[in-house]
């Protein structure tokens, strides 16, 4: 993961001019935010992993959740934390997070697993079953299809990133070998502003501990 800290590092500034203000043209993506918040509803604090520049965790942040964002690459972070001081956020891998078990109601992870190998996705939401309370809420988003495609320019910046593409059914059943329940899933096809390509989103609860019988 060393590339993509350095990737991400590089372009933080620019990244961040681009894509702060994104939510505004994205309503599916605002309207599952809401859902998230909703079903979490003071079960704990929402981790938005791989924050970057911090406009989700803001959004998330304004509509009453307790929120924390957490990203790979020091600049981002940096970046985060200027444009939104009202809000955490800390330097974290999701392949360790350095939090105990049970820590928080949601996670949210929009389109972080794109830099994830297929080999490792299975372990990241494991962690996440690990640190989310029973009747937590995940919400994951990623770019649908089997592509890994390679960038060595973003932003203007020479970077050496790769991207993992993702079939539903590789993500779904990696959720449910880490004790998910899926809820929903919604694909689109991308708006004009973006790279095109086909989104995919899952929702999943982790189901809550049974009730033992009464004696």
């Amino acid at each position: 993961m060393d590339n993509t800290q350095a990737g991400y590092d590089a372009v933080a500034k620019r990244y961040a001019d681009q894509f702060l203000g994104e939510l505004a043209d994205k309503p599916l993506d605002r309207a599952l935010l809401d859902l998230v918040v909703s079903e979490v509803d003071g079960l704990g604090a929402i981790a938005d992993i791989g924050c970057g520049p911090g406009h989700v965790a803001r959004y998330l942040h304004d509509r009453g959740a307790r929120t924390i964002g957490l990203d790979l690459s020091p600049g981002m972070i940096g970046t985060a934390r200027a444009a939104h001081p009202a809000v955490d956020f800390q330097v974290a891998d999701m392949r360790r997070l350095p939090f105990p078990d049970d820590a928080w109601g949601g996670i949210v992870a929009l389109y972080s697993i794109i830099h994830i190998a297929p080999t490792e996705l299975a372990a990241v939401f494991n962690e996440f079953s690990r640190i989310l309370r029973p009747g937590g809420t995940v919400l994951v988003s990623f770019h649908v299809g089997d592509e890994l495609r390679h960038v060595e320019e973003m932003l203007g910046s020479p970077v050496d990133l790769d991207f993992q593409f993702y079939r539903r059914g590789f993500v779904e059943g990696s959720l449910q070998s880490a004790g998910f329940v899926l809820s929903a899933y919604i694909e689109r096809q991308p708006y004009p502003h973006e790279v095109a390509t086909l989104r995919g989103y899952l929702l999943a609860e982790l189901p809550r501990a049974p009730k033992l019988p009464q004696p």
